[in-house]
């Protein structure tokens, strides 16, 4: 009897057991179809062989705590009107084949009490190993002035494998044209890659010969088939000429020589101090560059154009060495604003060359005393159009009785006036406005492409 129990018991454990395997069977099977998915990239847990979350292992996102954080190098805005700036900034990634496809950033400028005038964010693609340009174009800032421009990043944690880099996108030509009316940077860039690019952002910066940012543009490409090359303008709305000193961009010069007769009173076998004058003026003009133009510009009781703009600056050095003074200027006026007038009218007419810079030289060795009851007051007033016109005016007085305050009134810059206290040394003052005109060593333009379609799939 007891033995038919104990055999029963076990009957019975084996029916529980059997059927509570066959419920575990069942609720396993219904968790398999409808709830358990295998380990993936895309779970938001650490599983597989992942170092992180989703990243590392068989991911092909890249673990941003295994990544250098990428660095502001500079950040500058540049006024593209009054009221308007394009801001631009560089991102060093120093990662070798990481990147990221979506890295949020922010501008900020300030005013020169340290105040935010307004910020601008959003979002752009980091390729790998190398610096990158952020930009920013038509930021209104009303009537206040940007003195300081900030960049910051915010950390991203999308960093993908890449092969493409810096180099991808490679600039074959360019030219700058029509910089003194509306510049524009033609560009020939051949994308180096097999595979075709889609929604290419490329920005054109532009540098001095020291390497200081001066403006930058911004202009997109919608498809890049791969090992192609294609045209592309970078524009700007208002002249850069006046911005960019490097001899890349030609100067027209005006030169405004005073001829009045006090400009013989040290001597007059030969006349001086107008033949020093003239001579040293002639050299300058020889020294221009083979794409600079020259007018020249004389003035006593009047204003005269003797020469309009040319290129043959051999002719205008000529014509400088070989000007005179009038004999009826020996008790004449000295008219300083009618000569910025006759400047202003030659370089707007239609031989100004629009890839040119435009310069006004002026030298004088008295005051202001034509026409009129203020004679500087009008000659002031000239140089202020002249300086609204996008003119650089540079003035040299020569002698002790030039009224310098004057003088650096008329100049763009009070920088930009030079004293000479006699002829010899107007020599060396040519050749540091030559210098400022056209500054040693050209120019250096940027032009760097970046776009999504250069990372690895995720997977």
């Amino acid at each position: 009897m007891q033995s038919f129990r104990l055999w029963a018991f076990w009957r019975r454990m084996q029916y529980g057991a059997g059927y509570l395997t066959f419920v575990a069977a069942v609720i396993c099977s219904v968790y398999y179809v409808f709830y358990w998915s295998p380990p993936s990239c895309f779970d938001t847990n650490q599983n597989g062989n992942e170092i992180g979350v989703d990243c590392g292992g068989a991911c092909t996102r890249i673990c941003a705590f295994t990544v250098t954080p990428p660095k502001v190098l500079w950040a500058q805005s540049f006024e593209i009107q009054p009221g308007q700036y394009n801001a631009v900034g560089y991102i060093d990634n120093s990662n070798i084949k990481a990147g990221t496809p979506s890295i949020t950033y922010q501008f900020t400028l300030f005013d020169e009490a340290g105040a935010v005038i307004t910020e601008r964010t959003g979002t752009t693609v980091l390729p790998p190993e190398s610096s990158y340009p952020v930009f920013e174009g038509r930021i209104q800032t009303g009537d206040r002035i940007p003195v300081k421009t900030t960049l910051t990043l915010t950390p991203s944690d999308m960093w993908l494998p890449s092969d493409l880099g810096r180099a991808q996108f490679r600039t074959v030509d360019l030219k700058l044209v029509e910089a003194d009316a509306r510049p524009k940077l033609n560009v020939k860039i051949e994308n180096t890659a097999l595979q075709e690019a889609q929604q290419v952002e490329v920005v054109a910066t532009i540098f001095d010969a020291s390497g200081n940012p001066l403006t930058a543009s911004q202009t997109f490409v919608d498809i890049f088939p791969g090992r192609e090359q294609q045209d592309i303008v970078f524009t700007w709305p208002t002249p850069i000429a006046k911005t960019i000193r490097s001899c890349v961009v030609p100067t027209d010069i005006a030169m405004a020589i005073d001829l009045s007769g006090s400009m013989n009173n040290d001597g007059k076998n030969p006349p001086e101090p107008v033949t020093s004058v003239l001579g040293a003026a002639s050299n300058f003009v020889s020294k221009l560059q083979k794409d600079d133009r020259v007018s020249v510009v004389t003035f006593a009781t009047k204003a005269s154009l003797v020469t309009q703009l040319t290129q043959d600056t051999t002719l205008a050095a000529g014509v400088i060495k070989r000007l005179t003074i009038s004999p009826a200027e020996e008790t004449g006026n000295t008219n300083i604003g009618d000569s910025l007038i006759l400047a202003k009218g030659e370089l707007n007419s239609t031989r100004h060359n629009l890839d040119a810079r435009k310069v006004v030289v002026l030298l004088t060795d008295g005051l202001a005393t034509a026409p009129g009851d203020d004679p500087e007051a009008y000659a002031r007033a000239q140089a202020a159009l002249l300086k609204s016109d996008g003119v650089t005016v540079y003035a040299i007085g020569l002698g002790a009785g030039v009224n310098m305050d004057f003088l650096r009134g008329i100049a763009t810059t009070p920088q930009l006036a030079f004293v000479a206290p006699n002829t010899s040394t107007l020599g060396s003052i040519y050749d540091a406005i030559t210098g400022a005109i056209c500054e040693d060593g050209a120019a250096r333009i940027d032009v760097i492409g970046k776009t999504r379609s250069t990372f690895d799939p995720l997977r």
